[in-house]
């Protein structure tokens, strides 16, 4: 059973984030630029919420706000749920789809470690459920 922790590898703690006073256009910017779903906003070491492009969608376009002059805090979810390194990459899954989320912040006691996509977390679940059939076949068939 994959763990978060194990998940998190890879990637390193490169967590990308954004000030909450800094303007949308500027946080548009910075998804474009690293090719990511999702921005923590944070003031110092302290999160202060996450911004997706799902907000960026839903609470500036479609009520005629302007990305230059909107600020992030104003249109960030600023309830952020998240995980400890410790757990399980089921346990991940189920908390994502529980609250309707897409990236989960991990996080061991106040230190940010990284941040997580449902893509990450649907990766390595086929991944282990690809190892467990071989496994399964394997012996099944003696091999």
């Amino acid at each position: 059973m994959t763990t978060v922790r194990e998940l998190i590898s890879p990637q390193g703690a490169s967590v990308v984030t954004i000030s909450p006073q800094a303007t949308v256009l500027e946080a548009l910017k910075k998804l474009a630029e690293h090719n990511i779903g999702a921005l923590l906003v944070t003031e110092g070491d302290q999160i202060r919420g996450i911004l997706s492009e799902r907000d960026c969608v839903r609470k500036l376009d479609l009520v005629g706000r302007s990305a230059t002059t909107t600020r992030v805090e104003e249109i960030m979810t600023p309830r952020v749920f998240y995980i400890e390194p410790s757990r399980s990459i089921e346990e991940c899954m189920a908390l994502m789809i529980e609250k309707n989320i897409r990236h989960l912040p991990v996080m061991e006691g106040n230190r940010l470690l990284g941040i997580i996509s449902v893509r990450d977390v649907l990766k390595a679940v086929i991944k282990d459920q690809q190892i467990l059939i071989s496994n399964l076949e394997r012996y099944i068939t003696g091999g």
